[in-house]
């Protein structure tokens, strides 16, 4: 189980952190990652982090958004700043298992490749 935290209503220039906590299994040896989907597209992948702590972004949120873990409190976060409208999204936190290629791991932000999903947390950044 999946559990986000932390969306909120922001001015643009802000600034949130959301957390995901799992329960049942741990994150240390999984794909982690934070999607988001807003009225009327697709979930996309926001930015994921592989279990030695790699992590991918996509473009929009390079420099803006952070993404962490605490493996020994099973948490994920998401440190949001210099929040734009077009930031303004329900954010869901979402597991999957590990990518194996020649004895590496990686994650994707693609979301065919993760299995668990949280009930998500709105964000919304207002101009």
């Amino acid at each position: 189980q999946l559990v986000e935290s932390g969306g909120g209503s922001v001015q643009a220039g802000g600034s949130l952190r959301l957390s995901c906590v799992a329960s049942g299994y741990t994150i240390r040896n999984s794909c982690m990652g934070w999607f988001r989907q807003a009225p009327g597209k697709e979930r996309e992948g926001v930015v994921v982090i592989d279990s030695d702590g790699s992590t991918t972004y996509t473009g929009s949120v390079k420099g803006r958004f952070t993404i962490s873990k605490d493996n020994a409190k099973n948490t994920l976060y998401l440190q949001m700043n210099s929040l734009k409208p077009e930031d303004t999204a329900m954010y869901y936190c979402a597991s999957g298992p590990l990518i194996w290629a020649d004895s590496s791991s990686y994650c994707l932000r693609d979301r065919s490749f993760y299995n668990y999903w949280g009930q998500g947390t709105q964000v919304t950044v207002s101009s």
